[in-house]
């Protein structure tokens, strides 16, 4: 099965005693690549690092928001520089969360704008974080529309924010949340959502599909999420992972 996670964080310390075991459990699976994301210029500097070293490891480097208080000019020239190094794919991730609002939310907002601009002009897609805070994410989206593209992570929203995002051009993608009891909303909007728009993640180590739920989130687990998508939607395993892949090397330009 050819497949991609497009949303893990491979750099976090708990893989650090067995992440080579990690990645080969990936590769037995099939996939094809994965995208390292980054929260801030530390993890930044580590995905680039990382992607460097592993041959089907890419990086995406950015602010989150939780840690939009600490963006500054210096942040941004790092960040400016760290993209530029091969195999930096996106700009991310980057957002809003109004879930936690670990940052003021005027500052998030600037940080989410400021990494958008520079997106657009290193010719990047951006990998967006939204919780909890739908419109003014989309408002924001729509001050770039046209300009700007990329991918909304982990996506939560309804149909109808589904449906603006797909508007303005973004692609979703969908993780292990969709395979949880409580998410029939959610995969309502998985069976709507054109499977031509739609990519795969796990966000690991965090947001474990069932059957693993409970337990530290890996890669190989966006199987699970490839499963779950396929049985929503009543189509062929291989016809999902084949798609979403294709869209996922669309999305950040991997040939």
């Amino acid at each position: 099965m050819n497949i991609v996670d497009t949303h893990c964080h491979l750099d976090d310390q708990r893989y650090d005693q067995d992440r080579d075991d990690v990645l080969q459990r990936a590769w037995d699976l099939g996939i094809e690549f994965l995208i390292n994301v980054s929260y801030d210029t530390g993890s930044a500097q580590q995905a680039v690092q990382l992607a460097q070293k592993l041959d089907r490891v890419y990086a995406a480097v950015g602010i989150h928001p939780h840690d939009a208080s600490s963006y500054s000019a210096d942040t941004e020239e790092t960040l400016r520089q760290l993209a530029q190094a091969p195999k930096v794919v996106a700009i991310g991730e980057i957002g809003l969360d109004y879930y936690y609002d670990n940052s003021p939310r005027d500052v998030q907002r600037e940080a989410f704008r400021r990494q958008m601009e520079l997106a657009i002009d290193l010719g990047l897609p951006v990998v967006i974080h939204n919780r909890d805070a739908h419109q003014d994410t989309i408002d924001i989206l729509k001050e770039f529309a046209g300009r700007a593209r990329g991918l909304l992570h982990c996506f939560s929203g309804s149909y109808e924010t589904a449906r603006i995002c797909l508007d303005l051009g973004y692609y979703l993608a969908f993780g292990g949340s969709i395979t949880f009891k409580n998410a029939r909303k959610l995969r309502e909007v998985v069976q709507q959502v054109p499977l031509d728009r739609m990519v795969l993640e796990t966000d690991c180590p965090y947001l474990t599909p069932v059957p693993h739920r409970g337990k530290r989130n890996e890669p190989s687990y966006v199987s699970h999420v490839a499963e779950k998508v396929a049985d929503i939607r009543n189509l062929d395993l291989a016809e999902v992972a084949a798609v979403t892949t294709a869209n996922a090397r669309k999305v950040f330009g991997i040939v």
